[in-house]
């Protein structure tokens, strides 16, 4: 298989919330099952929010931090001032989550889920079916694992998932070479256009950090082979 996909590397058995769950409840599930975050959920299965150590250690905070509350005139101050009053009064999992989660779908690409997680700034994914109903989840863990292949494994899939199967050639047509990731392709195929998407193809293996294109080609069947200066095309020959 050339591209993982999220649902063969997220948990299927996922600890949850509900929308009422009491905030110790939280933290003991949390410390129980040695997890950072976990997602809040309705009646229905469909999450709600996602509830993390870190909203139970800012509630903390704010509690012992709490004084007489104040009448800011400045808008700012006095937005942030109800947000930690709302911080403060939180006693349920619904009352302190972050809203709404941040979800990805079973047939996304690994790689895509690792970039929603960089692009959003979170540690966890859940993962969502087409009515948006929790069946597990993805943590960054979860899809480091993919990157953590062998070269030796790389190498393998690369040789039978681009050049076998995809392009059809012949065993040792190609010199696929692997070291940290990257990829070395040596060898000479027929098309020039054969090229672009063979380095496109081998990008797309699980675990590759980059490509060396060395290939070379036989024919020449771009653009540039069949167009003479005065913009007119010449017949192939031969």
């Amino acid at each position: 298989m050339m591209t993982r996909i999220v649902g063969e590397v997220m948990t299927r058995e996922v600890v949850q919330a509900r929308r009422t769950t009491p905030l110790k409840d939280v933290a003991r599930l949390l410390d129980r099952h040695r997890i950072s975050g976990l997602p809040v959920v309705d009646h229905d299965d469909k999450v709600l929010g996602v509830i993390s150590e870190t909203d139970l250690i800012r509630r903390q905070a704010a509690q012992s931090a709490s004084r007489p509350v104040r009448r800011f005139r400045v808008p700012m101050l006095r937005r942030a001032a109800r947000r930690t009053d709302a911080v403060l009064r939180a006693t349920t999992a619904e009352e302190l989550m972050t809203s709404p989660a941040v979800t990805v779908h079973p047939e996304q690409r690994v790689a895509d889920a690792a970039r929603v997680m960089e692009r959003r700034g979170v540690e966890r994914l859940p993962v969502v079916d087409e009515e948006d109903r929790l069946i597990g989840i993805t943590t960054r863990r979860d899809l480091l694992r993919v990157f953590l292949r062998t070269d030796e494994e790389i190498g393998r899939e690369v040789v039978d998932d681009v050049f076998t199967r995809a392009m059809c050639l012949p065993p040792g047509a190609v010199n696929v070479s692997v070291r940290d990731g990257m990829v070395t392709l040596e060898g000479c195929l027929e098309r020039r256009s054969d090229i672009p998407m063979a380095v496109q193809l081998t990008y797309r293996i699980d675990g590759v950090v980059g490509v060396v294109n060395s290939l070379a080609h036989r024919l020449d069947d771009g653009r540039d082979a069949t167009v003479l200066r005065t913009g007119q095309t010449s017949p192939r020959i031969g």
